[in-house]
């Protein structure tokens, strides 16, 4: 898509307003009054097959009566009569319809919908919603909506799927004190999605943070893309983790994921920051979009109150950004802006002493210093300082020192007087923020927004390497008999198809077979149940590990048929497998989901039997680069363990690191088939020892 072809949507010169009404309370009067009220400079133009004038405007009974030329219409109708109008405006020209009208896929008319947009791409329209409040524009003075006013001027756009919430910010924005360019609502993204309206809001010179309410996506793969082109901030808040529709699991990693873990891989793979709720939201979009981000982790904290930064320094460490001690220099200068009693390692606690000059020099010599990446001031009211003062002294400090890439952030903890004096530095272009763990936390964004953003410019995918061609024969002969899943043995057929390291395993269906294979495997050897209705063998009783001799073999091939017997009578039993005993090494697991919104999506954690109890496992949508798979690596809590602790030694990560890349590259590839996939265990050894996948399960998509 051209993004100038959303200009005529965005930035309208004219706009039809159909179904304009002169009763106040319908949604066609509001639209038409909110145009004026806005003071939108282009045409207006009410359309109302009954009236002739409608709040002073000329008023015209179909579009086509219209006698110049209609960049936009905002459809109030109902929806029974929305087609035909769109087949109006298209031989009308109208190069957009802003569709406020409710009745179609949210009420499963999915038709009705689709039928929309296939009349309006006919004529090269684009449709905004169906089912939405509007689009409200402060740089364009333009209230295409039935919100009643234009938010609170700012350098932020936000995009939402929910109407009443839009509303709901746009009268927020005043109290708040966080500002807006634009405001659009979304509704059914029956054409224009999240990633378009990011690809246009990404070349608005009034939009400085792009900001999200993710209700959910229709192409989850095209957002992540979009976002990574994206070369402004974008903060997203997802709503409805509670009820995402994970997958019934058949394997582990369809009953961990979750939209919570789905959803904030993908944001950071896109480059996103996560607000976590709609507070943290305004909080973030302020910082975002009037600050720099933060490029290291040498964060300063000055204050005049030794509570408010311990506050800030408790904060500091919860949200990633552990205090350091300030380097000797900076502490000796410091010092100078304080009395003997104060302290300059970090909170600078310059005390309740402090003034206007003090606040003033400290802020500007550390913006200065190499050391310092950024700096939170926070000021608890006295009665000596007026808060103003203080916010006047911040902000000159700022614009002396001459340095734009450092950012600040800062809280007022006090009356009236501080909130007067938080908004000036809005204004200003300095955040501020009523309490100091909030403005610790929108200074960890700045921080979050650097960090995901040099991932992404360091990940760079590995070239796939894979026979697809053999994994196709495997999938295909298991669909012939019928079946939904492969057996162990097929699973690690693709496995090694694809270059991962599978341990040796054959099919035994005899006593005799098995005692022969174990002997051309070589003991001690461990026998599983291999049957595609035993997805958990240990579960039924069907895994035998450690077997010595012969006699052993016998034994365990007859113990595992009776349990698997008892566990399920009308298994489909293909036989024991016969599987070379993997030395020990530390249990890991890598799945897989194929995710309804983003489409194959690979975990990892700990493995072993503990994987469901501990649930510490980190997801990200495949495919997944070797950089990315050592950040899965390296977050989750069981990381030491890998990094080797209590005299252990490390594990081979560069290995395991690889064979999550390739596993991801693996179901991506598959992706038309495989529904669900574990490789639990995998054996993982010390440094340049490799990885073993021991156990691997594929389920697939039914057809």
């Amino acid at each position: 898509m051209d993004n100038k072809e959303l200009d005529s949507l965005f930035r309208p010169k004219s706009v039809a307003v159909i179904g304009a009404s002169a009763t106040p309370g319908k949604i066609g009067h509001s639209v038409i009054k909110n145009l004026l009220d806005g003071k939108y400079e282009g045409q207006i133009y009410p359309i109302n097959n009954k009236l002739t004038e409608i709040q002073g405007l000329k008023c015209y009974a179909s579009i086509l009566d219209v006698p110049g030329p209609v960049d936009s219409a905002v459809v109030t109708i109902p929806a029974q009569y929305v087609l035909p109008v769109a087949e109006d405006c298209g031989k009308k020209g109208v190069k957009a319809l802003i569709v406020i009208t409710s009745g179609f896929s949210e009420v499963g008319d999915t038709a009705l919908e689709e039928k929309l947009v296939t009349i309006s791409r006919s004529y090269g329209m684009r449709v905004l919603g169906p089912n939405i409040v509007g689009y409200l524009s402060n740089t364009d003075k333009l209230n295409a909506s039935f919100a009643p006013f234009l938010p609170l001027k700012g350098k932020a756009s936000l995009i939402t799927q929910s109407g009443a919430l839009l509303i709901a910010i746009d009268a927020a924005s005043y109290s708040r004190g966080v500002g807006f360019d634009k405001l659009v609502s979304i509704g059914n993204m029956s054409d224009l999605d999240f990633a378009d309206l990011i690809a246009w809001l990404n070349d608005d010179p009034n939009t400085t943070c792009i900001t999200l309410h993710i209700e959910g996506f229709k192409d989850g793969r095209k957002f992540i893309e979009q976002c990574r082109k994206t070369s402004k901030p974008i903060i997203a808040l997802k709503a409805g983790v509670s009820s995402h529709g994970a997958a019934a699991a058949a394997s582990h990693t369809g009953s961990l994921a979750g939209a919570t873990k789905v959803y904030g891989a993908a944001f950071q793979q896109a480059g996103a920051v996560q607000a976590t709720d709609l507070d943290n939201l305004f909080d973030r979009t302020l910082s975002l979009s009037l600050q720099p981000e933060l490029k290291g982790d040498n964060l300063l904290i000055i204050t005049n109150g030794g509570g408010v930064g311990v506050l800030a320094t408790d904060a500091a460490e919860k949200y990633g950004l552990p205090l350091k001690f300030a380097p000797k220099d900076v502490q000796e200068a410091l010092k100078e802006h304080m009395p003997e009693f104060g302290s300059a390692k970090n909170p600078v606690d310059m005390t309740g002493m402090a003034g206007n000059e003090w606040y003033k020099e400290t802020v500007r010599y550390s913006l200065t210093h190499d050391w310092v990446d950024g700096v939170v001031v926070l000021y608890c009211e006295t009665a000596i300082t007026n808060p103003t003062d203080i916010a006047q002294a911040v902000y000159d400090a700022f614009q002396e020192s001459g340095v734009k890439n450092k950012p600040v952030t800062t809280s007022f903890v006090g009356g009236e007087r501080c909130e007067a004096a938080m908004k000036w530095l809005v204004d200003k272009g300095i955040p501020a923020y009523g309490a100091p763990d909030v403005a610790v936390n929108a200074m960890a964004a700045l921080r979050e927004y650097a960090q995901i953003r040099e991932s992404i410019s360091k990940n760079s995918e590995m070239k796939l390497v894979g026979d697809k061609g053999t994994a196709l024969k495997v999938i295909a002969k298991a669909r012939a008999a019928g079946r939904d899943s492969l057996t162990e043995i097929e699973a690690k057929e693709v496995f090694s198809a694809y270059g991962l390291p599978v341990t040796k395993t054959v099919l035994s269906t005899s006593e005799d077979e098995a005692v022969a294979f174990a002997n051309k495997v070589g003991y001690p050897i461990v026998m599983k149940i291999v049957s595609p209705d035993i997805l958990h063998k240990s579960d039924a009783g069907g895994v035998k590990v450690n077997v010595k001799d012969d006699k052993s073999v016998r034994e365990a091939f007859q113990t595992i048929m009776k349990n698997a017997r008892e566990y399920k009578a009308d298994a489909d039993i293909h036989g024991i497998a016969i599987q070379e005993m993997a030395p020990w090494g530390t249990e890991v697991i890598m799945g897989s989901i194929n995710d309804p919104t983003f489409g194959p999506t690979v975990m990892f954690g700990l493995g072993g039997i503990f994987v469901e109890v501990l649930k510490d496992v980190t997801f990200r949508v495949a495919p997944v680069s070797c950089s990315q798979s050592k950040q899965m690596i390296s977050e989750i809590r069981g990381a030491p363990i890998l990094a080797g602790v209590r005299g252990e030694a490390p594990r081979d990560r560069e290995k395991l690191a690889e064979t999550i890349c390739q596993y991801s590259n693996m179901i991506l590839d598959l992706g038309d088939e495989i529904k669900e996939s574990d490789a639990n265990p995998i054996l993982v050894y010390e440094e340049g020892q490799g990885v073993k996948v021991v156990d691997a399960r594929i389920i697939l998509k039914k057809k």
